[in-house]
Order: structure tokens, then sequence, then C-alpha cells
């Protein structure tokens, strides 16, 4: 075939693409039989040396899966196929296209590969969909936006992807590198799938695996593994993660990572999916994991400022703006409390001593320890830190007497510290009783508590 005359029409970057078929059905080699001016021109810039006709791909080009599916499927399905994607690794995105050409060698087939690379994404390219995929992903994002729970709403998403994939497990698996720890954040599973939850078959090896997924993607925007075929290739580069795939009978899977701002956030796969939709299921995979990792980087933002705006970050109790709020609900009974309960104020004798004689970060240290104890004695109350060396505890259905034993408990933690005491004052809240009249008492008696210890030890007093 005249490939020269052929792809030289073309002014963009322009190859013609050889692939051998096996007589199985699978593809052996894929060349690049051809190319035109402006791709040996690209090929001259990016690897400093001359395009030589009928070189393996790879020499070339990024070796990649679903480059290679794509031109099989072009070259002897006889489908003209789009795709724009990033380049991850190279901070590209790629705009590629392939139309297939009539061969008359029985085991290879042709077809043309058009590309562009540019170091930005384009919008229109990105919303370029089919009618039917651009619907699934706009149901999504309005699933999404109006979303008050979402978690269900997340959950809702993962069984339409799975419906449209007609697969029998979608999940979002979200990974901390900085703790060494995954957790299921979304999952939906067929009825008759047979399948245990995810959660189930985290073990505590299990991010181990989940660190060896991202060389595994390389530079691929996903991994797709259709047939046994691909099953034996994830194999010969992960044996890992392919040995955990077989043991819980995942036959094919679309696998895509969540990354937003370079950051990868988690990973969301479909697994026993319809591979004879595999083209359109990554079409639509590919845009619908942009909006669902910006939607998960959004929910993880909030997490972060609302413990930012609830928790002390140097005790890590709660502060007194939560508090105070708390103090609201249960006023206004949107927060319904078990009678009788406590309420204790705790403030730190000697701080300001420590504060004087050895610095302000043992200060801090002791801050942190005396935070430590009360959450330890009242790990079934609420600590807040009330402000400066205070602190004020909720315990919701705890008694006098029950109380009476938590303080002694509180008392003989902190005597086996060198600096930690506590002054300590405390009141019962029964039905019908304000829990404002309960801190007002609370604190009058936690300093008159204070003022005993003084008085018994004045050598102690420093402020």
């Amino acid at each position: 075939m005249e490939f020269d005359r052929l792809i030289n029409g073309y002014k963009a970057k322009a190859c013609v693409m050889s692939v051998e078929k096996f007589p199985d059905g699978s593809y052996g080699n894929i060349r690049i039989a051809a190319g035109n001016r402006a791709h040996c021109e690209d090929m001259m810039n990016v690897m400093h040396r001359p395009f030589i006709p009928n070189s393996p791909y790879e020499e070339y080009l990024p070796q990649n899966k679903n480059f290679e599916d794509f031109c099989y499927r072009s070259a002897f399905l006889g489908q003209p196929l789009h795709s724009y994607v990033s380049l991850p690794q190279m901070g590209l995105w790629l705009n590629m296209f392939l139309l297939p050409l009539e061969s008359d060698e029985e085991n290879i087939g042709y077809c043309i590969y058009s590309y562009e690379v540019t170091p930005n994404a384009d919008l229109e390219q990105r919303s370029s969909l089919s009618a039917d995929t651009a619907s699934a992903v706009l149901k999504t994002c309005i699933k999404l936006r109006g979303s008050n729970n979402i978690h269900n709403t997340f959950n809702e998403v993962m069984e339409d992807i799975r419906k449209i994939c007609g697969s029998l497990h979608c999940c979002i698996l979200l990974v901390n590198k900085d703790t060494r720890s995954c957790n299921v954040f979304c999952e939906a599973l067929a009825p008759d799938s047979g399948l245990p939850p995810m959660s189930n078959l985290i073990s505590d090896d299990f991010f181990d695996i989940t660190q060896t997924w991202d060389s595994t993607l390389g530079d691929s925007t996903c991994i797709i593994i259709k047939d046994q075929r691909d099953m034996e290739w994830l194999s010969s580069i992960n044996p890992l993660w392919a040995d955990s795939l077989i043991h819980e009978n995942v036959k094919s899977l679309v696998f895509f990572p969540l990354r937003y701002n370079g950051d990868t956030l988690g990973y969301m796969w479909v697994g026993n999916f319809n591979v004879d939709n595999t083209v359109k299921i990554k079409e639509a995979l590919e845009l619908t994991t942009f909006f669902l990792a910006s939607e998960i980087a959004n929910y993880q933002l909030m997490q972060k400022l609302e413990i930012l705006s609830s928790i002390d970050m140097l005790t890590g109790v709660k502060n007194r703006n939560t508090m105070n709020n708390t103090v609201d609900e249960i006023v206004s009974g949107k927060r319904k409390m078990h009678y009788p309960y406590s309420v204790i104020f705790a403030d730190l004798n000697g701080l300001k001593r420590v504060n004087d004689e050895e610095g302000h970060i043992a200060g801090d240290q002791l801050l942190i320890s005396a935070a430590s104890i009360l959450r330890g004695v009242f790990h079934d109350g609420e600590v807040y830190r009330a402000g400066g060396d205070e602190f004020m505890l909720i315990a919701d259905g705890l008694g006098a007497e029950a109380l009476e034993a938590r303080v002694k408990q509180l008392c003989d933690q902190a005597a086996t510290t060198k600096y930690v005491h506590f002054a300590v004052g405390t009141c019962i809240v029964n039905e019908g009783e304000d829990i404002r009249n309960a801190m007002h008492l609370a604190d009058e008696r936690m300093y008159a508590d204070k003022n005993e210890y003084y008085e018994n030890h004045p050598e102690r007093k420093y402020r």
C-alpha cells in the first residue's frame, strides 16, 4: 500500500499504524508503518533521532495498553475512534483520532493515527461526548451538586455507574499515604453478585497493594482488563495485584485514579463489566471521574475546615466555639440528653509557673497531657477547651455516684504525673434544669477548689 502518498495529505501530525492479528483473535506487534512530515518532525524534536518506518510503536510513543486496544479496534473492527486524555506523567494532553484503513493482508490491519499534544486542557474537547455519555455525566453532576448527604449520593452514583457498565461491583477507595491507610468511600454491588463488600477485603497489608497501582498505571489514564490475555499482562507487571483480583474472581476491570490538582485522592474501579461496551465505558468514566475527584476534594476540604473550626489544634479536644454550639443545641432541645447528666469544669493549677520557668513548649505539653487524661477518664463524654488552661466536659447520662468515681480517677491519674494537677468543679443536671445554670455552679465550685488548693499549698501559688 502507498502509505506515504496517503499520509502526506494530512497537515496534522499523522502516521499509519500496522497491527498484527493472531489466529485466536488477539493482537501482536503494533508498528508505525509510515509517518507524514509533521509526524517525522515531531519525532525528531522529541526523540532527537529520525523516524524509521515500520518500527515498533513503543520506540517513539509511550507504551499504553489502552492505545493498543484502540489501534486493534480501528484496524480490525473498522471502528473510527477519538479520545482526549491526559498524560499525567508528562503533564500534557493528547487529542487523538484513529481511522480504519482497508488492508490487502489477512493478518495485518491498518489505521491512520492523527494526534495533537498540548500542555493545557481544551475544555471544548473535554466536553465533546456522545449524547448518551453526556447525559450520563450530566446526571452524575446534578446528583452531586444537589446532595445533602454526600455518602448516600455517592453510593447512588456508584449504582448508576455499575448499571451503565453492566458490572457486578463498583467502588471508590480513598488512600491516605500520610497515615498509610485506605477506606471505602462508596460502592455498589449487584443484588445477585455474591460478592462481599469491599470493606471486608481490606486487610492490614492491603495498603501495600494500593502503592503498586500508580506505577502500573504509568502514563495511562486508566487500566482496562477485558479478558484472560489482559489479566496475564497485568500478572506480568504487577503479580501482587493480579493475584488479589483473581482470588476475588474478578475477570474484567476498569480502573481509574481519582486525581485532583496533581494529587491522587484514591481510585475507582468497575469489576466484571460488559466488555462489549468498553469504548463507551472508558469515554464516560474518563470525564465522570474528573467530577468525582473534584467533589471528593471539595468534601475533604470542607472536613478539614470543619475540624479547624471545631477542634483545639494544640490538645485535639473540641474548642470553645463547639462548646457554645453544643450548649445552644441542648438549651433549644435540638440535642436530646439522658438525665441525669454531668457538667465538669477542670482548670490546671500551675500552668503559668511552668510557662515562666520552663518555657511555653513545656506549658503546651502540660496542656496536651491534661487533655489526654481528661479524654481517657471521660471517654464516653465530650471534652472542650474553654480557654487558656480551663476545660469543660459534658458527660451524658452520668449521675452523682458515677461522677464522684470519675473525678477521683481523674485526680489519681493526674497525681502520677510531674505537673498535672486539676482544680475541679461539678454539677449534676436533672430533667427540667438549665445547663447554663449548671455550668455557672460548676465554674464557681472549680474556683473554690483552686483557692483551697493554694491555701493548702501557698508555696505553689504563682499567679
